[in-house]
């Protein structure tokens, strides 16, 4: 997609043009953006690192609100 380098807020910009949904691990990203600004929901993923083996067990969780998360907020998935 050619996005490598891009900073957040062009990069929901961009993500919105594309996506329903941008899954992130940027617990700051709602603190940085105006995200009513933008047409796409977020969603935060808190684990213990960023790391898959973390990571992976948020998944069912991450399922299960995909039809439910609205567009220009964040929703917290945690361990």
């Amino acid at each position: 997609m050619g996005w490598a380098g891009v900073k957040n807020g062009q990069l929901l910009a961009l993500a919105e043009a594309e996506f329903d949904i941008f899954l992130t691990v940027d617990r700051n990203l709602s603190f940085q953006q105006n995200l009513p600004q933008f047409d796409i929901a977020v969603i935060v993923l808190q684990a213990p690192s960023n790391r898959l083996a973390d990571l992976k067990p948020l998944a069912p969780q991450v399922l299960a609100i995909l039809a439910t998360v609205a567009k220009g907020q964040a929703t917290v998935v945690s361990a």
